[in-house]
């Protein structure tokens, strides 16, 4: 299922790394806990799910996992997304340094997910939902209260408008809404969406996904009298509908959202017992260190935790021993991964599968988890790493039956052999990986000469540019390095800032770089944007490997229009297993919790939600006592 920015924020964080794009869908039938007929003979629904009944019936009062009686008031301080921002319009939020999660905070959708069903969304600003048997289109009827900022309603022309503007303006949005044909007014409060073909049960809970933007504030004009431009970046606060607007901002340093008094929807159902504080306050640090010293100094309260060498060493300072600040581990249940070096094979020395393993081989993780990470991550060996979608030993089954359909186009491997990664960590092992390495290389019809690797034809060197953003990824890239080159192959690491970075990417100027990609337990439309070959030179798309295969487009389509559960399972295995078998990526590696550390300020609810146990600072509150014991913020 895919998931928005704005479920990424009001939901809790997923994925620490991940993407302010993490956006994903499923496949699963479609049905309704307590649907209703509704006026003009339609069969409307306060809620969907792509695995079943929805777990709340109309009318229900909150969900099982809030507090509802949180007390409101306080602020938290976080630490902002992206390291920087240079703009608040979210049409335009591929651009870097742009700050899409937090300021998706002041918009609503027209629906809700709930953090203790998988799949499964409520309406937010649709009071119902209608779609016929055929899924061949959706009908959202919007509540009469939902109102922006301003006052006025929000209306069927907002979210035609919305619907449109993102389309044409987000490379994103025109992949993911590449099905929805049109969007249009049939009722004085109706929506409806129409579909280019029936069949496909996911699209009615993408539609729901869609951030509804207000037509009025952006065909007009700005205080100096300029119209203004949706298609570009602006630092004009822009008008929401949703429980916080933008207070106040220093532009690429910090921006502070408050709570809105007056929010239409604070007393909706989905609403209870979450948007606790009064302020939210995002502070962006360009490096990563410095951000670090600003929560043991007291200028943050919460702090995801990425690095494993930061986790291990470097919370030892005195609030932690004393009990003002809590280290706590979140375990990932809402989602899967696949962390790699990407290989762009939109270029021909990665288009034969041979070589891209063959540097597969050079990859020594064990030796890396040991000597960076303190033993603390595990290999990835799927593309759905961490969920039951992941394909492991044989096909079978419903697996294998879908794999027969595509058997003449896939590695013969992908029936005979269960897929493993080289297995390094001493020295005997890495010395046969480079061989095994070297062999294919050979294969392939490279040589060795004067110690450089060499096309045998051409006399060409084998060269490879890694390209970053981050200090991070550098750091795991130069541990590479020396390996690449123990095969003769001449390797750059080359950092950029996150500009070039995001021009060279966009124009797929690259030969290697590290990319991640969050699978939900129910995946759907987003694989055709990350491994269809319609996306792979789409600019801007997250086919970043550029893969253009016809068996993989096969079995995304058998992905997206799965009949039930668990056809949906066996055709993601099988796609899993050839897309690991074609060698696209050179996997790296995972860690199955969430890192946090906070100053121990906050409250939350007995039992958290299954998919979302983080989730701050959505379902949290400030308590007074607890912070009177921690002391005043710095």
């Amino acid at each position: 299922m895919a998931f928005t920015r704005r479920r990424l924020l009001h939901g809790g964080a997923l994925i620490a790394a991940a993407p302010a794009i993490q956006v994903l869908t499923g496949a699963s039938s479609i049905r309704t806990a307590h649907a209703q007929v509704k006026p003009a003979g339609l069969k409307w629904r306060h809620g969907l799910s792509l695995f079943g009944e929805v777990k709340y019936p109309e009318g229900f009062k909150h969900f099982d996992y809030v507090n509802p009686h949180a007390p409101k008031g306080g602020m938290a301080r976080q630490i902002g997304m992206g390291g920087t921002f240079d703009n608040f319009n979210l049409v335009v939020s591929g651009v870097k340094g742009s700050i899409a999660s937090e300021v998706g905070l002041i918009y609503e959708s027209l629906t809700f997910q709930s953090l203790d069903e998988v799949a499964t969304e409520y309406g937010a600003l649709a009071e119902f939902i209608s779609y016929p048997d055929d899924f061949s289109f959706v009908t959202h009827r919007l509540r009469a209260g939902a109102k922006w900022h301003d006052g006025k309603p929000v209306t069927p022309d907002d979210v035609i408008f919305s619907f449109n503007t993102l389309k044409k303006h987000g490379p994103f949005y025109a992949a993911y809404y590449r099905h929805v044909v049109k969007a249009e007014k049939t009722g004085e409060r109706d929506v409806t969406f129409t579909f280019d073909a029936p069949g496909n049960r996911e699209l009615p809970q993408i539609v729901g996904q869609l951030i509804v933007l207000p037509k009025h504030w952006w065909e007009g004009t700005n205080d100096a009298g300029v119209k203004r431009d949706i298609s570009a970046t602006t630092l004009e606060p822009p008008l929401g509908s949703g429980p916080y607007r933008i207070k106040s901002f220093e532009a690429a340093r910090s921006v502070t959202l408050e709570r809105v008094k007056d929010y239409w929807g604070r007393d909706l159902n989905i609403n209870i017992g979450r948007h606790n504080f009064d302020e939210l306050r995002y502070e962006y640090f360009r490096d990563g260190t410095v951000a670090l010293e600003a929560f043991k100094g007291d200028q943050v309260d919460w702090r995801m935790e990425n690095s494993a060498k930061n986790w291990a060493t470097a919370y030892d300072f005195p609030a932690v021993k004393d009990g003002r600040v809590i280290l706590e581990e979140f375990p990932n249940r809402n989602s899967g991964v696949m962390q790699a070096f990407a290989l762009n094979n939109r270029r021909d020395k990665f288009r034969d599968p041979r070589v891209r393993r063959a540097l597969n081989f050079a990859f020594n993780f064990e030796e890396m988890n040991k000597q960076l990470f303190y033993g603390q991550y595990k290999r990835i060996s799927s593309y759905f790493e961490g969920t039951e979608l992941a394909s492991s030993g044989l096909p079978e089954g419903k697996e294998l039956e879908i794999l027969e359909t595509v058997r003449t186009e896939v590695p013969p491997e992908v029936f005979t052999t269960p897929y493993s990664n080289p297995v390094g960590g001493n020295s005997e092992a890495v010395r046969n990986n480079l061989r095994e390495g070297m062999k294919l290389f050979k294969e392939a019809g490279y040589e060795v000469r004067d110690h450089k690797l060499v096309d045998g034809k051409t006399g060409k060197p084998f060269e490879l540019e890694l390209l970053s953003e981050s200090p991070s990824a550098e750091r795991i890239m130069l541990f590479f390095k020396p390996s690449l080159e123990r095969m003769g192959i001449t390797v750059t690491v080359r950092t950029v800032d996150s500009t070039q970075y995001e021009n060279r990417m966009r124009s797929w100027d690259f030969d290697v770089v590290v990319n991640l990609w969050i699978e939900s337990l129910s995946p759907g439309n987003e694989q055709r944007e990350y491994w269809g070959s319609h996306a792979a030179d789409m600019p801007g798309s997250r086919n970043v490997v550029g893969i253009k295969n016809p068996a993989i487009d096969k079995l995304i389509e058998r992905v997206i229009f799965a009949t039930d559960r668990a056809d949906l399972v066996a055709a993601t295995k099988a796609l899993d297993r050839v897309l690991l078998w074609n060698h696209y990526v050179v996997p790296q590696f995972t860690y199955p919790f969430h890192r946090t550390a906070r100053w121990n300020r906050f409250g939350r609810p007995a039992e958290m939600p299954k998919y979302g146990l983080d989730a701050f600072p959505a379902l949290w509150w400030y308590d007074a006592d607890k912070a009177a014991k921690v002391g005043k913020r710095s």
